[in-house]
């Protein structure tokens, strides 16, 4: 599973330069439902969960990611938030004593893909598939019956390069492989890199993901919403 420390120290600069729309995130994460826990996979340096305590102040969340670096900016962030927890755990090991009702990640653990009409592909950062399915068991053990998975929706992933809101240059760089990708992250001012990332992804097609989510009690549940952020879940 991929290590963001090296780009820890940057990850907000660029996530909040136009990266993400955390408001319409959170807006689609919670609207219309109510929950009174909620378990965030991979939850980096907190940006969701920030946005999540500001509408939503007596939900109960805990928060997980692999990369203790990212974490200790979430922790400096939520320090406030008496209702998040955040814990530095890896999915394919982690359990708890009580259970949530939903569970989501949004380019945390794993995501979809969706370019145009064409069907949904599975990414994860994990790329060994026994330990997806792995993560997979461990996460369906810490669903409640009727629980829901909330995965996120990206759109595809292309070489670009842009500048940021400081006016340093994001970039990154896609090479496909063996059951996957090779994503390279770079973010440079002037002549000077100041962060490269490569990081490894697995890929399922759609089938392959509905297949492997079904055999850990996680049934698909189509909406009708557009353009969408989420694919919903529900466990057996």
């Amino acid at each position: 599973m991929g290590d963001y420390t090296n780009m820890s120290g940057y990850y907000d600069l660029i996530m909040t330069s136009g990266y993400y729309d955390y408001q319409k995130i959170v807006d689609h994460l919670l609207n219309g439902h109510s929950y009174s826990n909620v378990l965030e996979i991979g939850c980096g340096t907190g940006l969701i969960l920030e946005e999540i305590a500001r509408r939503e102040p007596n939900l109960s969340v805990t928060g997980m990611d692999l990369t203790q670096a990212m974490l200790d900016i979430a922790q400096d962030r939520l320090k406030a938030q008496a209702n998040i927890n955040l814990l530095c755990a890896n999915i394919t090991e982690f359990s708890l004593s009580h259970q949530f009702e939903m569970a989501f990640s949004y380019g945390g653990v794993w995501y979809f893909v969706i370019d145009g009409d064409k069907e949904p592909f599975l990414v994860s950062h994990i790329r060994d598939d026994g330990l997806n399915r792995l993560g997979l068991e461990r996460l369906a053990g810490l669903l409640s019956s009727g629980g829901e998975l909330l995965l996120g929706v990206q759109g595809p992933h292309h070489d670009y390069e842009r500048p940021i809101s400081n006016g340093m240059i994001y970039a990154q760089k896609i090479e496909p492989d063996a059951h996957g990708f090779l994503k390279h992250y770079y973010l440079r001012d002037g002549e000077t890199t100041l962060m490269a990332q490569s990081t490894h992804y697995r890929t399922y097609s759609f089938a392959e993901a509905l297949a492997m989510l079904g055999d850990y009690g996680f049934t698909y549940k189509p909406e009708a919403q557009t353009p969408k952020q989420f694919l919903r879940f529900t466990k057996s």
